[in-house]
């Protein structure tokens, strides 16, 4: 059992986690679409951080705290509690995460549909954490 690690955010820390994943997404796009060299195991390594940088801005904007720790599951776990779609955006994020092994260390090419999949989970996630920070 993982101990669950989390500090202290305010709002500002929401704004920079949301600035993160949106970044984030935008080269997870790019790594995506381009024509000379689509690179879909970048693209989905950046969307599994675009999803765990929407995640913390949820919490923070919600919750004041934000997840600590190489246990990224745990971080679902606190998200759950944070909206009252918590639970189904621990889910995609839980998704992402099984992406990200493969993603990050994995020595063969990430399918790219499956890099399209996360990058479109990403994409949902990063929108819901602005619509977050807009209330």
């Amino acid at each position: 059992m993982s101990e669950r690690r989390a500090t202290t955010a305010n709002r500002a820390d929401a704004r920079t986690r949301l600035h993160a994943a949106q970044a984030y997404l935008e080269v997870a796009e790019l790594a995506l679409s381009d024509r000379r060299a689509a690179m879909p195991g970048v693209a989905a390594g950046v969307a599994v951080l675009a999803g765990i940088a929407a995640s913390d801005a949820i919490c923070a904007g919600r919750l004041k705290v934000i997840h600590r720790g190489d246990d990224h599951r745990a971080a679902a776990d606190l998200l759950q509690s944070a909206t009252v779609d918590g639970t189904q955006l621990a889910s995609t994020l839980r998704r992402l995460l099984d992406v990200k092994d493969e993603a990050h260390y994995g020595v063969t090419i990430v399918d790219p549909s499956k890099a399209r999949r996360a990058v479109g989970w990403a994409k949902v996630f990063v929108a819901r954490a602005g619509e977050e920070l807009e209330r």
